[in-house]
């Protein structure tokens, strides 16, 4: 868990915040469950010491943590957090055989900081996660265009294992982020135990689907991510481990890949986006979320629009012999007419006239030798 390396006030653990709850403090509605706060109780007792001080200095009464229903909010387990990594000198709470002592995690980062681009970064902090850790493995994979982080148990973490396997999970994806200045969107979480009670909250950790009995943890996100180039040197690092655990609570609005994204879909989906709606829902986003965002990287979803059917009707048009009717539903279009309408617009010619030019000049192979899709 990334702690900061200079004395400051509490900082507010990966678990269980609402997006800017760091910030809303007092505010903050109580959505942490009780079940987090045991783990760090148990940490305690693992180092042979009493939490006594922690809990009051969350406001957290002692009876509490007998309520399994019971929910704290984000300032609450900010304190707690904070004050257990001091009290304890251990970076991951008891999680593992020994302490990470003090600046163990700002090392990790400082290690990845000069890679040159999201996938070496991540792919050092997970061997270099092995050199202080030996409990579990981090592993960074990919498989077509999906990456996942996968962790390898090697021993049994006993009562503190959902709070080591979230809060290592929640950590890698707010460093990955970090590095890389965008949110980074989950396309799936899975987790080795059974559903807990609480299960609600991994929704707000996770913002994925989840699945829980599975062989191992991890999270699935697009392997593009891995190619962005890193956006911090050595002096936002600096500034970052001033008050670093903020970084795995809040989420990143920003996603510098969006525009790719909604390429991808409107590409992979023609007859599912015709909405900004339906395009949303693919996203796992609000349409007023995709308009706004699409708006912030200087981009609109008409005009993304508008140049992947082009792109994919010219396509269909010179390497294939589709009529016309085909192409338009091919490249997104409800109906010949506006597809029409719409070529002509992008070229000054019909469908069928581009078709016919672009044979002559590029003296293509026959079309219907050519393969249909």
């Amino acid at each position: 868990m990334l702690r900061p390396q200079s004395p400051s006030p509490p900082v507010p653990d990966p678990l269980l915040a609402t997006p800017g709850a760091a910030m809303r403090h007092e505010g903050s509605a109580a959505v942490t469950p009780i079940a987090f706060v045991n783990a760090i109780v148990s940490a305690y007792a693992k180092h042979g010491k009493d939490p006594a001080n922690a809990l009051e200095l969350a406001q957290i009464a002692p009876d509490l943590l007998a309520d399994t229903a019971a929910c704290i909010t984000a300032a609450q387990m900010e304190r707690i957090s904070g004050a257990a990594m001091e009290e304890l000198d251990d970076e991951a709470l008891g999680w593992f055989s020994r302490r990470l002592p003090w600046g163990s995690y700002g090392m990790l980062a400082r290690a990845s900081i000069s890679a040159p681009n999201l996938g070496v970064a991540l792919q050092r902090w997970c061997r270099h996660h092995g050199l202080i850790a030996d409990d579990i493995t981090l592993t960074l994979h990919t498989s077509g265009s999906t990456a996942t982080l996968a962790i390898t148990e090697h021993r049994d973490l006993q009562t503190l294992r959902e709070f080591c396997l979230v809060s290592v999970l929640r950590n890698f994806l707010g460093v990955a982020c970090w590095l890389v200045d965008s949110r980074i969107p989950l396309t799936g979480a899975r987790f080795p135990f059974a559903a807990p009670a609480h299960h609600g909250a991994y929704s707000v950790l996770f913002s994925a689907p989840a699945q829980y009995s599975q062989a191992q943890a991890a999270i699935d996100f697009d392997a593009i991510y891995l190619a962005l180039p890193l956006r911090r040197d050595e002096t936002a690092l600096r500034q970052m481990l001033k008050r670093a655990l903020p970084l795995t609570v809040l989420q990143y609005r920003r996603d510098r890949l969006l525009v790719q994204r909604v390429r991808q879909a409107l590409t992979a989906h023609p007859a599912d986006t015709h909405s900004a709606d339906d395009l949303a829902a693919l996203l796992n986003m609000s349409a007023r979320t995709l308009h706004r965002q699409l708006k912030d990287e200087g981009a609109s979803l008409q005009a993304l629009k508008d140049e992947v059917r082009q792109a994919r009707a010219i396509d269909l048009l010179l390497r294939t012999n589709r009529p016309i009717k085909q192409v338009a539903e091919a490249a997104g279009f409800q109906n010949e007419k506006s597809f029409m309408r719409a070529f002509r617009g992008w070229t000054g010619q019909s469908p069928a006239e581009f078709r016919r030019e672009g044979f002559i000049n590029s003296s293509p192979v026959a079309p219907e030798n050519l393969p249909s899709d």
